[in-house]
């Protein structure tokens, strides 16, 4: 495991190998150091604990873990001991390689060669601060014998305080059900119409939004901060997760997930597979997201 620290001149970024992960992400403002992202309880955190970890070949789950594609028939197997689902990929729980970095740069890479999934694929991320702004960078290529489904995303963890709110415009939200899995798409509940600015329910919230407009604010009033992050078009999809006392008896309300992604979570059993991008052999794909703070009245 290697930890990298990159520096702008107010911004800084701490990234792990471990999982390909930010461990951290502060702006320094005023005398301050404002969290953009929730800090990693230490250097050698994993995914759960982090800021932000990639997710690669794809996110979220696909159902019974099975899924059909050009006539073949493909299976997963679990990747944690506590969902009975394949989850996020394998990048995530893998050791990323260091390719390049200097004092606001870095490339990672990753590679997957099958075997224990249908997926054979090399993964690359690129982070940079420019400035006052943070830049993150996913792509992935497909090296297997066979063209499949892909999808790639960000599944960042924000510090939630009493005052939080969050913006982000989507077209249509899709419900959950049992085991964690999208159920149908339907209208936004009006406490998750996220169109203008609101703090999160006190409640559970893991569903996924679609025909995001690729633009979101997180703000923290008392600190006088917001997040603007703008994504590329490929991220036309976003998944909140709100956890609760249920399913994690720690938890004190004290982050949110909002994640980007390429595609629906299941979208390989939807029958336009949920805007996963197909790659044939050599194939690749990619996708980008900026997060820039700004000081707010």
């Amino acid at each position: 495991m290697t930890v990298v620290e990159l520096r702008g001149s107010s911004l800084t970024a701490r990234l792990s190998t471990r999982g390909g992960l930010v461990l951290g992400l502060w702006w320094e403002r005023g005398g301050m150091r404002v969290p953009l992202l929730r800090e990693a309880s230490s250097d050698d955190a994993d995914a759960l604990s982090s800021g932000c970890y990639p997710l690669v070949p794809f996110g979220n789950r696909v159902k019974d873990n099975r899924f059909t594609f050009r006539g073949k028939d493909y299976a997963f197997e679990p990747n944690t001991p506590w969902d009975p689902h394949y989850l996020h990929g394998e990048g995530w729980q893998s050791e990323w390689k260091v390719l390049s970095q200097n004092s606001s740069e870095a490339e990672f890479r990753f590679s997957h060669e099958g075997h224990d999934t249908p997926y054979a694929y090399e993964a690359r991320q690129r982070f940079a601060i420019h400035d006052d702004r943070f830049d993150m960078h996913l792509e992935v290529r497909n090296i297997g014998a066979e063209a499949l489904p892909f999808g790639l995303g960000w599944h960042p963890y924000f510090p939630m305080t009493p005052a939080t709110t969050l913006k982000a415009p989507a077209r249509q939200f899709w419900t959950e059900i049992k085991g964690w899995l999208p159920g149908e798409a339907t209208d936004i509940p009006e406490d998750l119409d996220f169109a203008t600015a609101r703090g999160l329910p006190h409640r559970w919230i893991n569903n996924g939004f679609e025909g995001w407009d690729d633009f979101a604010e997180v703000a923290w009033p008392e600190h006088g901060v917001r997040l603007r992050l703008t994504a590329d078009e490929q991220l036309r999809h976003y998944f909140i997760f709100v956890s609760d006392a249920g399913f994690d008896p720690d938890y004190q309300r004290d982050y949110f997930c909002f994640e980007p992604m390429s595609h629906l979570a299941n979208g390989h059993n939807l029958p336009d597979l949920g805007d996963l991008t197909v790659l044939e052999p050599g194939e690749e794909m990619a996708v980008s997201l900026q997060l820039c703070p700004e000081a707010i009245a």
